[in-house]
């Protein structure tokens, strides 16, 4: 998921003009996500991409979230994003930063974080006849969009789907190590597809009061978290370590919101499916196949 048009190239003159002038100050509104990164000592960090709409800064430290984006009001809010009441218009890939003490620079902007969002907000309580129809309803979404997954159907894919359906771990672990990182871009397809699964069978298992989807939830979680550093982009990594704990952009628990009757259904999935180039259809296709799950799981052998 690209949030943003094109990227900055380091070195910008904007960036130099804003730096001779000092620090543009702006308030931010952070995930709870990342409070052990920003309540902690200042670190340094780096910025990995820029773009209108986001920042990406790289933090120098071994705990998770290892990525902080500066997002506007217009951009994706993402799980691990700090919400700026203004243009990101100084930083550029390659600009050195810091993070910590409440407070995020980078390329000649000061953020600090004035209050905090839930990046995984409770659904409450959930009935499992209730969520059947929804799995259709979201599916024929899907395909009546035009927005196509990132990865064809068949092979790894099945493979994950009708893993958890039986509750299979053995078939669960296999498919995700095999997803994980699959695809181009700064968060590939199977991430992407990873992502939603992981937070559906978090969310919906424990509203459906379904623990094997929760339990099935918790060994893929480690499976994506254990090597996802070196598996795929430092982006995409940071995302996944927000997945494997519930949390995800507002888009994605929207659709979750929706399919335990909270909103419109067909309204979240539209939202869901508009982010990035196929990062949204290839999420909603996780979230069906993590409800189809909790569907299966949740009626018992």
């Amino acid at each position: 998921m690209t949030v943003g048009t094109r990227p900055r190239a380091r070195g910008t003159a904007r960036s130099a003009a804003r730096g001779a002038a000092g620090p543009v100050y702006l308030g931010g509104a952070a995930s709870a996500a990342l409070r052990p990164a920003l309540e902690s000592a200042r670190r340094p960090a780096r910025v990995l991409a820029a773009f209108p709409l986001a920042v990406y800064l790289e933090v120098r430290t071994e705990t998770e979230p290892h990525v902080v984006a500066l997002v506007t009001g217009q951009g994706v809010r993402l799980p691990n994003a700090v919400v700026v009441a203004g243009p990101l218009d100084g930083p550029a890939a390659g600009d050195d930063g810091w993070v910590g003490d409440g407070v995020v620079e980078a390329g000649g902007l000061s953020v600090r974080v004035a209050r905090w969002w839930d990046p995984a907000p409770s659904l409450g309580t959930a009935d499992l006849g209730g969520l059947r129809p929804a799995l259709a309803r979201l599916r024929a979404v899907r395909e009546a969009s035009g927005r196509r997954p990132g990865l064809p159907p068949g092979g790894a894919v099945t493979l994950l789907a009708d893993g958890c359906r039986r509750g299979s771990l053995t078939d669960g672990v296999t498919a995700t190590e095999l997803l994980l990182g699959l695809g181009p871009g700064l968060t590939p397809s199977g991430d992407d597809l990873l992502a939603g699964l992981l937070v559906t069978l978090r969310h919906l298992g424990r509203a459906a009061n379904a623990p094997r989807a929760v339990w099935l939830a918790d060994w893929l979680a480690a499976t994506v978290t254990f090597d996802a550093r070196v598996r795929t982009t430092p982006i995409s990594a940071t995302l996944l370590h927000c997945a494997a704990r519930g949390e995800a952009a507002p888009e994605a628990t929207g659709v979750l919101q929706a399919v335990a009757g909270r909103r419109p259904l067909e309204a979240a999935a539209h939202r869901l499916l508009a982010l990035g180039h196929t990062s949204g259809a290839d999420m909603l296709w996780g979230v069906e196949i993590g409800l189809s799950a909790v569907l299966s799981l949740g009626e018992g052998p």
